[in-house]
């Protein structure tokens, strides 16, 4: 351990999510459920408005990049990505 770098004892320290010791337990999956369909509702809703309120190929331009951005933000911080 002495000879290593920071990032590789950060590797060996990390915990593995794959194994099922390790993983998030749900004790109860109501809640869960009820949170899931709420959350799709509210979704289903902002996504509607949103594509009413586009006037115009320029704003479906604008908001298709703040997408892909997003999107690229989300791959690049993700944990399970690989250097």
């Amino acid at each position: 351990m002495a000879n290593m770098s920071a990032s590789q004892r950060t590797q060996l320290d990390r915990v593995d999510l794959s194994v099922p010791t390790t993983g998030v337990r749900v004790r109860r999956r109501r809640p869960l459920i009820i949170f899931t369909v709420i959350a799709l509702a509210i979704l289903g809703a902002l996504s509607y408005a949103t594509v009413e309120a586009i006037n115009g190929w320029a704003q479906g331009v604008v908001l298709a990049m703040i997408v892909v951005t997003t999107v690229g933000v989300m791959i690049a911080i993700s944990p399970l990505r690989r250097a």
